[in-house]
């Protein structure tokens, strides 16, 4: 308990703390936790495109199950494009500023940082039971994006800047190639239902 204080405190020692002690990968159940964050972090971003989709849109027992399949289709396809690029950037980036990491097999290290330090992403789980207006989705964002500066500043022992810049850089060409980046008037109808395109 007091480890989550502290991570959510954003304290170095508490993100070393669990990257390099808790989290080890000589551990023979590393490669499970590794897919079972990954597939977490994934759906948790599903649902997050989900409530800000559904926002405008009415769901009724009258949508048809071609539409949902069409829904469901294009909100996997915006997760799994923006979380490609957010990864690939956020490698890009670091790449760019060479730090501890160099010359060691650390992109094992990297993605397990992003996804234990998204965990604030949990809160969305709470949206599920109390209704909650969409603005606190971009709160949540917020916290993601703060708590992935100091992962990243633990895992490269790069300065605080480098770190925010990468950061900013990642999550910014992730809401670009998102379903962020669609034109507000360009609209289709599906089942009744109008969606952006």
């Amino acid at each position: 308990m007091i480890l989550l204080i502290d991570l959510i405190l954003h304290k170095p020692k508490a993100y070393r703390h669990l990257l390099y002690n808790v989290l080890k990968q000589e551990s023979p159940k590393f490669k499970g936790l590794l897919w079972k964050l990954t597939i977490g972090y994934l759906l948790l971003d599903v649902y997050r495109c989900l409530v800000l989709e559904s926002g405008d849109e009415e769901w009724g027992l009258s949508t048809s199950f071609s539409s949902l399949v069409w829904i469901c289709r294009k909100m996997f396809t915006d997760v799994f494009l923006g979380n490609f690029m957010l990864l690939f950037t956020f490698l890009l980036v670091m790449k760019i500023y060479p730090s501890r990491c160099a010359g060691t097999p650390w992109c094992k290290d990297f993605l397990l940082a992003i996804l234990v330090s998204s965990y604030f992403k949990i809160f969305l789980v709470a949206m599920m039971v109390w209704e909650f207006p969409s603005s606190v989705i971009f709160i949540i964002d917020l916290f993601v994006l703060s708590s992935n500066t100091m992962a990243v500043k633990v895992i490269t022992e790069s300065g605080m800047s480098k770190c925010i810049g990468a950061c900013f850089i990642a999550h910014a060409v992730k809401a670009l190639t998102s379903q962020d980046s669609y034109s507000p008037t360009d609209v289709m109808a599906v089942g009744g239902i109008s969606w952006r395109v």
